[in-house]
């Protein structure tokens, strides 16, 4: 029966996303009251894949130091460009640029590690990158918005190493170590987490959508075309440049969804702080729309 219902659920997450997102947006406090608690959500889907992978994995994602370069250089030059790009074709308000710019700057975050699990992508390498980018994030991140802004901003490093720590790493490593100590124990019920993942990422989606119910009501649409192709630009460099360098479909497709997904939290809270409300609007369309769009082609890509 229970393997019955987990086929069903990942069969239709896509639609199941859907309600429940719909449902947030006409009662937003169905939702809203997981905001405080949307790392220990992370962490619980973290531990899950740890549980379905081996140490193995991650001696190989590290010793595949080509795919991490080229995902981590594509994650601080084509998203902040691109930024640029699309605020410039859409003649976009000097507020929205601003938040655009600050969003391409940031890291990977740690929802592309779910998506790249729900996918059946290269877990291992996703969450490779999204700890070499978030360490390299202190640095590059105030530095390109210096040079696309012309304004300084101070990212604490250690604060941000620790959530990383806290929320991906610390449960990963624990998923992995109960199933190295107690692998035929567990194998009866790891068909349950990819399940548990799914519903997991909709009730999170659908909370973002509780929080900015009443910024979606006024629907800015120009702003929501550019943060849609923004991230889509994201998902098609990283497939392609995967491709052409010669990487693996599995592994061309953990480069599109770690470049295509930023760490849009971080993106709203530094645009808040040193820029203005205003400018944390791209941010929170850009959190909605990538946690879609990756749903989107996680569900293609478990199809295929």
């Amino acid at each position: 029966m229970s393997y019955l219902v987990c086929r069903f659920i990942e069969r239709h997450f896509l639609l199941i996303a859907v309600i429940l997102s719909l449902a947030a947006y006409l009662d937003p406090a169905l939702f809203t009251w997981l905001k405080p608690h949307i790392a220990l959500c992370l962490g619980i889907i973290m531990f899950g894949m740890g549980l379905t992978l081996d140490f193995k994995d991650f001696a190989a994602a590290i010793k595949n130091y080509k795919a991490v370069s080229i995902g981590v250089a594509l994650q601080y030059t084509v998203m902040p460009v691109l930024a640029v790009a699309l605020s410039s074709l859409f003649g976009l308000p000097q507020e929205a640029v601003i938040g655009m710019v600050v969003v391409g700057a940031c890291p990977g975050g740690t929802a592309s590690n779910v998506i790249a699990h729900l996918a059946k992508a290269n877990v291992a390498l996703s969450v490779t990158m999204t700890l070499v980018s978030t360490c390299l994030a202190p640095i590059l991140t105030p530095a390109i918005i210096f040079l696309l802004l012309n304004e300084q901003i101070d990212i604490p490093f250690l604060p941000m190493v620790k959530s990383v720590f806290w929320i991906v790493i610390f449960p990963l490593v624990d998923g992995l170590v109960l199933r190295r100590l107690f692998r035929k124990k567990l194998d009866p019920i790891l068909h349950v987490f990819p399940s548990l993942s799914i519903m997991v990422i909709a009730l999170l989606i659908a909370c973002i959508i509780g929080l900015n119910q009443s910024m979606l009501a006024t629907f800015p649409v120009l702003i929501f075309v550019a943060v849609a192709l923004h991230n889509l630009g994201g998902l098609a460099a990283g497939y392609g440049m995967g491709r052409i360098t010669g990487l693996s479909h599995k592994d061309s497709l953990t480069l599109s969804i770690e470049v295509g997904m930023q760490n849009s939290g971080l993106g709203v809270a530094l645009a808040t702080k040193y820029f203005g409300v205003a400018s944390a609007l791209p941010g929170a369309l850009f959190s909605l729309w990538h946690n879609i769009s990756g749903v989107v082609l996680a569900n293609r890509s478990r199809s295929l």
